[in-house]
């Protein structure tokens, strides 16, 4: 991913805002960083079952390169990773509330809907 300059492209603002943080892990990613101060590497792949580790580091380096996260490297044997959210990074904080809080309402209601009805 380029670093892209938005103010030249007519468009949606949503469009830039699903560029920068869109698909299945980067959302989830921004999440756990807001709840520490900064993840490990292996401490963020443990929390993202599902995710390869290939994967996590494309997505990990799209939103560093995005200026959401920043990456510190402590020169210690074995090497020591930390991520965490960069200034730009933690104004995402109520979009991505916004988007936990809707998720745990959908998880709930669709529970309701399995759950039998007891005057069936």
């Amino acid at each position: 991913m380029k670093n892209r300059h938005y103010r030249d492209i007519p468009g949606c603002p949503v469009e830039v805002a699903l560029d920068l943080i869109g698909g299945r892990w980067k959302g989830v990613v921004l999440h756990h960083l807001l709840e520490n101060d900064y993840l490990r590497f292996n401490e963020l792949h443990r929390r993202l079952p599902g995710i390869s580790q290939r994967l996590l580091t494309k997505q990990l380096r799209d939103l560093e390169e995005s200026g959401l996260v920043s990456r510190t490297v402590y020169a210690e044997v074995p090497p020591r990773v930390e991520y965490r959210l960069t200034e730009e990074g933690f104004t995402l904080r109520p979009v991505i509330d916004i988007l936990a809080n809707w998720g745990e309402v959908r998880i709930a209601r669709q529970k309701m809907e399995i759950l039998p009805n007891p005057t069936d």
